[in-house]
């Protein structure tokens, strides 16, 4: 698809800005930031941005009435998404951030915080390198070991056919989810330069 309708989930958190900046530079200009129903349904592909407390994401989405709707579109119609940091580990079942807090349930597995040794500061804050499993078409332009921008204190825990990337600082760290239609990367595609809009697109490639 040339030209997908691509939106950008408002839901009051997260880089919208920045990442509707980074995919608009790659030329795509049929693009929104929105949490209207309609545009939801509209679109060809979805991104789930994220930033801050997994519990703030949550109740956020709730309070916007857009679970139900995401639900829809993604498990039913089979619509592309990507979620994007905090908004990949809303993918989860659960985020032990906080206590423990339901997510979106669409990949199983657990939001668990990083314990690392002493020399591993948290939050992981910088650029790693990402260890990119054969076939995943996210990746389809990044060559292996390409470098990523992360800013993160907990992580997805999950079974490995789930994992696309992984980076290693300190443990494996999940660096990307994949099952079926629904991406997720840990890292912040819109603030690692080339190799970001490189993922871009070949997510927005792949549908």
């Amino acid at each position: 698809m040339k030209n997908p309708r691509i939106v950008i989930i408002d839901y009051g958190v997260g880089n919208t800005y920045s990442v509707s900046n980074a995919i608009h530079s790659l030329g795509y200009k049929r693009l929104k930031i929105s949490e209207k129903e309609e545009e939801i349904q509209n679109a060809d592909v979805l991104i789930l941005p994220g930033v801050g407390a997994f519990e703030a994401c949550v109740k956020n989405l709730k309070e916007r009435n857009l679970i139900s709707i995401l639900n829809e579109q993604v498990l039913i119609k089979k619509k592309p998404i990507l979620g994007i940091c905090v908004g990949m580990q809303l993918l989860a079942s659960f985020s032990e951030e906080n206590g423990m807090h339901a997510g979106l349930g669409w990949i199983e597995g657990n939001v668990k915080k990083l314990v690392l040794p002493k020399e591993f500061p948290v939050p992981h804050v910088g650029w790693n390198d990402v260890t990119i499993k054969e076939n995943s078409p996210i990746f389809n332009r990044n060559a292996q070991f390409s470098n990523f921008y992360f800013d993160h204190s907990y992580f997805f825990d999950c079974d490995d056919i789930y994992v696309a990337g992984y980076s290693n600082y300190g443990i494996k760290v999940t660096a990307a989810v994949q099952k079926e239609n629904i991406f997720g990367v840990q890292f912040h595609p819109e603030k690692s330069q080339t190799n970001g809009l490189k993922l871009f697109r070949g997510f927005l490639n792949s549908i």
